[in-house]
């Protein structure tokens, strides 16, 4: 389990760099996902639980100055706590994939703000090279991207690697420890959950009037795999 945390960190870190180099979408939750879950022998989980994640914070998009959720590190989180608890637990049934959704939720938004540190922190470097580019100093310059990328990535490792090595433990603890009634509000948190992220995505399309015909088709759809068990 140590050896899986610390390869979902590098990985997991490795692939979130896209947010701020290249940006070729691969640190999109729904792309991202799947591949840490490809590392963990279950991509289909990873790109539910990607789904979810991107679905949630669609809405939030980097436009001027405003820095979103990372969603990027909340997909990598979930994903990694399904998926490994699971292993340990008989599997990333639905409940577990809804728990570790919620638990990593949290992670985006603290991890925005760590974003925000960087960017600021990062404003000294920028000025610096801008001194170099007077100089006409294009390795000075050269180093100073390359600082800001490694800082970037020894943050979300560490950060990773921390939000790993609390939740697993925790959800092998406490998991088996739900009752049946938990359990079911899990079940149903599953269902809401892109319920949830397809109403936001419908509300961002100013498509309002069709949020409540979509919700009801998705209440009667979600109602009747309950009573068939699919």
């Amino acid at each position: 389990m140590f050896i899986e945390i610390i390869l979902v960190s590098f990985c997991g870190s490795l692939l979130c760099l896209d947010r701020v180099f290249i940006q070729t979408m691969i640190s999109r939750p729904v792309v991202i996902a799947p591949l840490i879950g490809l590392l963990l022998h279950n991509p289909y989980a990873g790109l539910i639980i990607g789904a979810l994640i991107e679905l949630i914070w669609i809405d939030r998009l980097p436009i001027g100055t405003y820095v979103p959720p990372n969603d990027s590190i909340a997909a990598v989180a979930a994903t990694s706590t399904a998926l490994i608890a699971g292993s340990q637990l008989g599997g990333a049934s639905h409940e577990l994939i809804a728990f570790a959704v919620l638990l990593a939720i949290p992670c985006g938004i603290i991890a925005r703000q760590l974003d925000v540190l960087i960017i600021k922190s990062n404003d000294i470097l920028s000025d610096r090279a801008l001194e170099d580019a007077k100089e006409n100093n294009i390795k000075a310059i050269e180093r100073k991207n390359y600082l800001g990328l490694i800082k970037v990535f020894s943050s979300y490792i560490i950060f990773l690697f921390a939000a790993q090595i609390i939740f697993i433990p925790f959800v092998i603890w406490v998991y088996p420890k739900f009752n049946a009634t938990l359990l079911k509000a899990l079940s149903f948190t599953y269902y809401f959950l892109p319920l949830l992220g397809i109403a936001v995505a419908i509300n961002m399309l100013k498509l309002r009037r069709t949020i409540p015909v979509f919700c009801a088709l998705f209440l009667v759809a979600a109602f009747i795999l309950e009573i068939f068990h699919v």
